[in-house]
């Protein structure tokens, strides 16, 4: 034993004295590698800088303006984006609640004044993906206002009298007789501690709402399935009032069967895949459409009919699927891989990775309850170790502290906090 230990010794500090003699590098950038990388097997011979990076789900962008980051989005020559179609989405979910309106006229005005009432719950004001839901339901509803070329998505606050600048009441002509489409009330579920999409804050604000408003509330909207399913479960279920949701959480489609209006399936499944596929086409150095648009070795390949890639945003969005009575038992399992691109990888061919990821809120229903299981059953697929980082929600900092040794790893995964702070993960990956 101890000869084995004296000769360990021995390679160790001829090691060592090597790396001291031999690297280019100042000694800080070489004293969190491990053996492996220092061998050239891992991360060692690639800067942090020029590893792939995806960013998914909040797109590097202005919060007040929706412009696009593009220096986030060109980092490197391998980062992308991987999301959604929101503004295709938006419009989908708006249409969904016209059409419920419609087929349900006789009965939908609860109180018989020929108003037909929404409460909308937002998810945050300054994320694209929430202001372009709050426009699609206004587009569609005939209840939006122009500013500066394009929908106001600024939460009315209460409006039951019709007289909010934000907004303006709609006309719905229907069986030949005329209603009016009214937004009463809608605000930013934002919690005291800054979470944005919060569900709590949500469930309070329908009971506020129901105190206010009563049965002039015929339609509740929500920017997402978390808030929806809280203001059904709180209110609306007992009240017999259609909720409308977006995201196809597993909990929302299961509720449509007890009354639950509607949800709109993001193709999370699809958005899941092409989060990792895009690493991994990096990390093998292959064309970046093998796998989505062009069949892998084995067999794994989208149809066009799923997604949408920009080449100018270098972006990846999936297209959304209405979820209603009609279809929702196809849509129970919200964390099934998508059949098309299920198959293994070859580990021969495609050798294990080190992948950072994050979720920027623990708590986010969707991203905890269907996104990252989705991740986790895709990560086995394609060979893929990754670490798994639940933030708070509320501040980028939480994350960020948890990148202290980027080294270790050779890809990366980022969901942000706020859209505008990509520059706070590049910083970290250019040291």
């Amino acid at each position: 034993m101890k000869k084995k230990l004296v000769l360990w010794t021995m390679s160790v500090l001829m090691g060592l004295s090597l790396v001291a003699c031999g690297s280019d590098k100042p000694a800080a950038d070489n004293k969190d590698k491990t053996p492996t990388e220092e061998a050239g097997k891992s991360t060692g011979e690639v800067a942090n800088k020029d590893k792939p990076l995806v960013w998914y789900n909040r797109q590097p962008s202005n919060s007040s303006t929706g412009e696009l980051d593009m220096t986030a989005m060109n980092f490197n020559k391998d980062t992308y984006y991987v999301g959604f179609d929101a503004n295709q989405g938006a419009e989908l979910q708006g249409t969904m609640v016209k059409e419920y309106i419609e087929a349900n006229i006789d009965k939908i005005d609860r109180n018989g004044d020929g108003v037909i009432g929404y409460v909308l719950a937002i998810g945050d004001i300054g994320h694209n993906d929430s202001i372009a839901r709050t426009r699609g339901v206004r587009k569609a509803l005939g209840t939006a206002v122009e500013k500066d070329g394009n929908i106001d998505s600024t939460p009315v606050g209460t409006n039951t009298d019709g007289s909010a600048k934000v907004v303006q009441d709609g006309k719905l002509e229907v069986n030949g007789k005329s209603y009016t489409i009214r937004e009463l009330a809608s605000q930013e579920m934002k919690n005291s501690a800054g979470a944005t999409w919060d569900a709590a804050t949500a469930g309070n604000a329908i009971g506020t709402w129901s105190s206010s408003f009563g049965d002039q509330i015929d339609i509740v909207a929500s920017n997402n399935d978390g808030m929806g399913m809280s203001m059904f479960n709180a209110w609306s279920k007992e009240n017999k009032v259609a909720t409308f949701g977006y995201d196809a959480n597993s909990d929302a489609v299961a509720a449509i069967a007890e009354g639950y209006g509607g949800t709109i399936s993001q193709h999370a499944d699809v958005q899941a895949y092409l989060t990792l596929r895009v690493l991994r086409n990096a990390l093998d150095g292959v064309d970046i459409d093998t796998g989505i648009g062009t069949a892998d070795d084995a067999g794994n390949v989208l149809s066009k009919d799923v997604y949408v890639y920009k080449e100018a945003e270098r972006s990846y969005y999936a297209l959304n699927v209405a979820v209603t009575a009609d279809n929702y038992k196809d849509f129970t399992d919200s964390t099934k891989v998508y059949e098309p691109v299920s198959k293994q990888l070859d580990e021969s061919k495609h050798a294990s990775k080190k992948v950072w990821l994050n979720i920027y809120n623990s708590a986010d229903n969707f991203l905890s309850a269907t996104y990252q299981p989705l991740l986790q059953n895709y990560d086995d697929l394609m060979n893929l170790d990754i670490d798994y980082i639940g933030g708070d929600g509320q501040t980028e900092s939480n994350i960020t502290n948890r990148l202290g040794n980027p080294g270790q790893y050779d890809a990366f995964a980022i969901n942000m906090v706020k859209t505008d702070n990509a520059a706070s993960y590049t910083g970290l990956l250019n040291q």
